[in-house]
């Protein structure tokens, strides 16, 4: 213990140069002053090009940064607290990543005293500390190469909204003309004699996410169904813009890091014991789960069209296809959202504890303890952000919108600003006509008590309800020409 408490003391800021010291502390405010400026002028860029969303999205991972520096913060604070808990040998013993105890680090004179052990050791703590950064690092970068193939993915689809707008489009879908359902490009692909049997649609809609998973057909389909559901007929609305506003919120969603994403991370950690044999089955979860999620998207598409068949097989242009939220678990489109954000997560942190592990206690450790336990975890953490952003996640940003409501962002950003301001300016006047009115009766009902009836007139109020009563028939107007839109009855209006 003497040889340890001179090395201590040795390696203390009492025997260190200034210089060191100073240069060590100038490096990491150059380095923090650098990143923080840096994200400054991103965010200043993205306010200029009008990408709220995104801005959003980056004003979370500073938020995240921000907590995890407090996290790291209150280790080190507690660093010696948390290491004089002490706790007995058989529970320490337990539940331990490796199969047997072998650890260099000195116990706590107070636990050693008592025949116990710390709750965690001091270096167990600043390893700890290594493994959130870690962890936050792989989440983001993750969940941004996701989203950057998704769009990179989307690109081609610019082609087919251009092809809505050229006259033999026009020509093709004549709304004069009839035509069976499963005559049309859209019926030929989906209804099949597997359509009808649920057993059997199963492995054909898992098979299709791997061969383009998205078809001209279905694109073309389902923007028609949805322009048909929540706009005029003949609208030229731009289906793919909207997609990319509506993916870029989702990202904002996604890459953000939750409570119930915090206690998934406490989770996995515990679940890297020794006795769960994780390395056997929690690399295969993320995988299994994208492909669930990728087999109901293709059998969401298929469902429509066999909704549409059963009700007519006989149609008139275009096949039309009924948005809804039955289609989806739960009744709620977005919850595939966060499944999404639940995967990517996992396997973050599948990512984040192999490198993790690998900088603190080398490659051969006993986390990998076979080659083929290194070969898994890197070739999951490879495959699933690729296959999820490039098969999946283009795939949910066009069915996701096929539910009843569509979100706000059908509107840019100046137009949603715009209505926002609209509907606050709205509210006053209606706040203001009410504050009126109820001057009015108090007015009249002074002016009409004997006690008052010899009040000065000239103290009564003129009141003016010509601009507020135009201030409130807007909206109403604005309800009535919402309620005329739209071909199919009884679906919700689109709440913007």
């Amino acid at each position: 213990m003497a040889g340890e408490s001179d090395g201590e003391e040795s390696a203390s800021l009492e025997r260190t140069p200034t210089w060191a010291v100073a240069t060590v502390c100038f490096v990491l405010i150059s380095i923090s002053i650098l990143l923080e400026h840096g994200l400054h002028l991103l965010a200043k860029y993205l306010g200029r090009k009008r990408r709220k969303s995104i801005l959003g999205a980056l004003n979370k991972i500073k938020s995240d940064l921000l907590l995890l520096g407090f996290i790291s913060f209150s280790l080190v604070m507690l660093e010696k607290p948390i290491a004089t808990i002490c706790i007995p040998r058989s529970a320490a013993e337990s539940f331990l990543p490796c199969q047997s105890l072998t650890t260099d680090e000195d116990e706590e004179p107070k636990c050693e005293e008592n025949g116990k052990m710390s709750l965690m050791s001091r270096g167990g703590v600043q390893e700890l500390q290594v493994l959130i950064f870690f962890l936050a690092f792989f989440h983001v970068l993750s969940t941004l190469l996701t989203f950057t193939l998704g769009a990179a993915k989307m690109k081609r689809w610019e082609h087919w909204e251009a092809e809505t707008r050229t006259l033999e489009y026009q020509f093709s879908n004549d709304p004069r003309r009839f035509q069976f359902i499963h005559q049309t490009s859209f019926g030929r692909r989906h209804l099949r004699y597997w359509s009808e049997y649920r057993l059997l649609r199963l492995p054909v809609n898992f098979l299709r996410q791997f061969f383009r998973s998205v078809y001209q057909v279905d694109y073309l389909t389902l923007r028609h169904g949805f322009i048909a559901a929540h706009f005029a007929e003949g609208n030229s609305f731009d289906f793919h813009k909207y997609i990319k506003r509506a993916l870029e919120q989702d990202f904002e969603v996604a890459v953000g890091m939750r409570l119930w994403i915090w206690v998934f991370s406490v989770l996995f950690i515990f679940f890297n014991a020794y006795v769960f044999h994780n390395y056997v089955w929690l690399p295969f979860i993320p995988l299994v789960m994208l492909l669930i999620a990728g087999t109901k998207l293709q059998g969401i598409i298929t469902k429509m069209c066999l909704d549409t068949s059963d009700k007519s097989h006989v149609i008139r242009g275009t096949l039309l296809v009924r948005p809804s939220d039955h289609f989806f678990w739960f009744d709620r489109p977005r919850f595939l959202l966060h499944l999404m954000h639940l995967l990517l997560f996992q396997n973050s942190f599948q990512l984040a504890f192999f490198a993790w592990s690998w900088y603190k206690f080398g490659l051969r450790s006993c986390f990998h303890r076979k080659t083929e336990d290194i070969v898994i975890k890197i070739a999951m953490g490879v495959l699933i952000p690729i296959l999820c952003g490039y098969v999946t996640l283009p795939l949910y940003a066009l069915v996701t919108q096929m539910g009843t409501s569509m979100g706000n962002s059908v509107f840019p950003e100046r137009v949603v600003g715009g209505l926002k301001r609209w509907r606050a300016k709205a509210r006053r006047n209606l706040a203001a006509r009410r504050g009126d009115l109820t001057a009015r009766s108090l007015d009249a009902s002074v002016e009409s008590s004997p006690s008052f009836a010899n009040l000065d007139a000239s103290l009564s109020l003129d009141l003016d309800y010509t601009s507020d009563d135009d201030a409130i028939e807007r909206p109403d107007q604005q309800q009535q020409q919402q309620q005329k839109l739209g071909s199919f009855h009884g679906f919700e209006s689109s709440r913007v």
